[in-house]
């Protein structure tokens, strides 16, 4: 069986102003990176903003397990299929951190006959979008030290700092360190750390920016530390903010490629699910809805997580409004969910993937709750039964929901006709409802519950004294109506990785609370959560090199 790469190498990708002309973006307003992807200028951007809007789908999953999903795949299939049935169709994905490519879970393009492409590129630096990021957070973060050595006119408190340092790969060594130290030469020792990059403030002010303006009011906003009678000290107040955003200006612009069967895609952005908003920029969603009868995005990780943050946070911010919902599923992730061992995964065991539903289940429920019509793409892979999709498929039936069996990693848009047909007739049943989880005017603490009792199904949540006094000063100086950003594990509902299945009851723990006032929420920090993840014992990396040819092996 062809891997991912070599299917991706075997295709023939067609001229990337081929690809812009199919979505309706005029040559001259390319500016290409190499023959097969190129950004879209933001004057182009800009002139489309009075033309009407598609209909957005949102396309999130179950819970993620080792036996995987393919929520990415299922995004770029249907994208695919949808143009095949003579739909207008554009897709709309997040960009791949290096931190998974070279970690545990690999790329971020899809798989199988339903890619974007070029594959590598796209995984690796692509158009440079990540390394402007790390260099506009980094450039704030020297600005900030470099203050203190002189002088420290604002009066920054050194131990009041909360501006940290980033880079896009796992480094669990990074998580605290101590800098400037070495003598007065280097300035004032203190206590910091890294984030990975897409856990970033900047990254989430990248992604929610509306165009250059709003990039810099955003970064202008962003608080890196206080003063000892706490007041807080902004970027603008550094004036760091213009400089940030000369170093995004380019960036800014959304990047196009394409799929394996030619159907345009903007992948721009990155922030994770798990840590961050989980969600591609703004700039290119609604891009993609002036251009497109359909638009399909996906929200990263389990619905908990990304497609929450989709709805809860990016879609309240850029006033979008979803007409349809795809959870997607695999009869393996639900045995493991059931309590199967991965490596009896081959077996029917109908009793398990029973079991299993109940993840499946809540996550439908869950987006029902935001007024979202759903459809349920299962996955299909050699070794499941008929009892088994069967097993399904009655679950689902009582909330209303079709589930359609998808053969995209093997057959393309051929596999996903279906599930194209069903999404075009949910749109098309106007049924769609969409309305936030909760309220701007709920308290920060009342949001965190609502999420927690509502989509987690926690009885309570744990709140320390020191982070509700936190919550209660960002209150205080005005942000009490922003949304909330959990940050917690991706593996179950609860803030422990080992809760699968559908757990009640449980006590969502918090550890900490961080205001972004750039990006325009709190992120609330449950349990063992990292905002830098750790390498595997044995990462990707090890089985990534160079062929004889100079061609990249073991990317997947």
């Amino acid at each position: 069986m062809a891997t991912d790469l070599e299917i991706a190498r075997a295709a023939t990708l067609r001229p990337i102003r081929e690809i812009a002309e199919k979505a309706g973006i005029p040559e001259d307003a390319l500016e290409p990176y190499g023959r097969y992807k190129a950004k879209v200028s933001l004057d182009f951007v800009n002139a489309q903003k009075g033309r009407p809007d598609g209909a957005l789908v949102l396309v999130t999953g179950i819970n993620p397990t080792a036996a995987g999903e393919g929520k990415t795949t299922t995004t770029v299939g249907l994208g695919d299929a949808l143009n095949s049935l003579g739909t207008r169709a554009m897709i709309a994905l997040r960009e791949p951190s290096l931190g998974p490519c070279f970690g545990v879970k690999g790329g971020a393009t899809g798989g199988g006959h339903a890619q974007v492409l070029p594959m590598e590129e796209i995984n690796l630096h692509f158009t440079g979008d990540f390394h402007a990021i790390t260099s506009a957070n980094n450039l704030l973060a020297a600005m900030v030290d470099n203050h203190l050595y002189w002088g420290n006119e604002l009066g920054l408190d050194a131990r009041r700092i909360v501006w940290r340092r980033a880079v896009d790969m796992n480094d669990r060594a990074l998580r605290s360190i101590n800098a400037a130290l070495g003598g007065v030469p280097n300035g004032f020792p203190r206590e910091d750390g890294f984030d990975i990059t897409v856990a970033s403030e900047v990254m989430a002010v990248f992604c929610l920016a509306k165009d250059l303006a709003d990039l810099q009011a955003r970064l202008g906003r962003i608080i890196v530390g206080y003063t000892r009678d706490g007041r807080a000290i902004t970027a603008r107040d550094l004036k760091a903010d213009g400089a940030m955003a000369a170093l995004l200006r380019d960036a800014l612009a959304p990047n196009l490629v394409q799929t394996l069967e030619g159907s345009p895609a903007l992948v721009h952005g990155g922030p994770f699910a798990n840590i961050a908003h989980g969600c591609n920029s703004v700039i290119a969603t609604k891009l993609a809805l002036k251009l497109a009868d359909v638009v399909v995005t996906e929200a990263g990780f389990g619905a908990d997580l990304g497609a929450e943050k989709f709805l809860d946070i990016k879609c309240r911010a850029a006033g979008l409004a979803p007409k349809a919902c795809v959870v997607v599923a695999t009869t393996r992730a639900l045995k493991l969910h059931g309590g199967v061992a991965k490596s009896a995964l081959g077996t029917e065991d109908v009793a398990a993937v029973t079991r299993g539903i109940s993840n499946l289940r809540r996550h439908v429920q869950n987006m029902q709750k935001f007024g979202l019509p759903v459809v349920v793409a299962l996955n299909k892979f050699t070794g499941d039964t008929e009892a088994e999709i069967a097993a399904v498929r009655e679950a689902m039936r009582p909330l209303g929901t079709k589930v359609i069996l998808c053969t995209h990693w093997a057959d393309g848009a051929a596999g996903t006709a279906d599930l194209a047909r069903a999404v075009l007739e949910l749109i098309e049943g106007g049924t769609a409802s969409f309305e936030p989880l909760y309220q701007s005017h709920v308290s920060l603490a009342g949001k965190i519950e609502t999420v927690a009792r509502e989509i987690y199904h926690a009885a309570s949540v744990s709140i320390p004294p020191p982070v509700a006094a936190k919550l209660k000063r960002f209150e205080d100086a005005g942000f009490g109506d922003v949304p909330v950003c959990i940050a917690k594990t991706q593996y179950s509902f609860s803030a422990d990785p080992t809760l699968l299945g559908a757990p009640e009851g449980h006590v969502l723990p918090l550890r900490d609370v961080r205001l972004s006032a750039g990006a325009g929420f709190v992120v609330a920090i449950a349990g063992e959560i990292m905002t830098m993840p750790g390498l595997p014992r044995r990462p990707a990396a090890e089985g990534i090199g160079l062929d004889a040819e100079g061609r990249i092996e073991g990317l997947f």
